[in-house]
């Protein structure tokens, strides 16, 4: 069974940082390609970025380009989303997920001064 835990999580001012994780189990992270999503209240689900198997090609959102960076670590099982210059717009409860489609619970991303 798939499983993924994301943590990190938080409130924050509009231009700090926050450090999501994603813990996966359950299948061969090593060969999956990982995706963050993201939605915010009201509103749909936004594909954040995403990351190859081995962690070489990467893709994002054209409006997190340059702010957010997706990495993993294929011998812990985990996914990360460093996200800097944090704006009011990316408050959203964010998601690690699989190209099948599979997401975890969510973390709360809250971005108010």
């Amino acid at each position: 069974e798939v499983q993924l835990v994301e943590s990190g999580g938080g409130l924050v001012q509009p231009g700090g940082s926050l450090r999501l994780s994603c813990a996966a189990s359950g299948f061969t992270f090593s060969t999956a390609t990982m995706r963050w999503v993201r939605q915010a209240p009201g509103k749909g689900l936004e594909r954040v970025s995403a990351i190859n198997a081995g962690g070489s090609i990467t893709t994002y959102e054209d409006s997190v380009k340059g702010r957010f960076t997706i990495s993993r670590d294929n011998t812990k099982n985990t996914l990360y989303l460093q996200m800097n210059s944090l704006k009011s717009e990316d408050t959203a409860v964010y998601y690690c997920a699989t190209a099948g489609g599979s997401r975890g619970q969510g973390t709360q991303v809250t971005v108010s001064s």
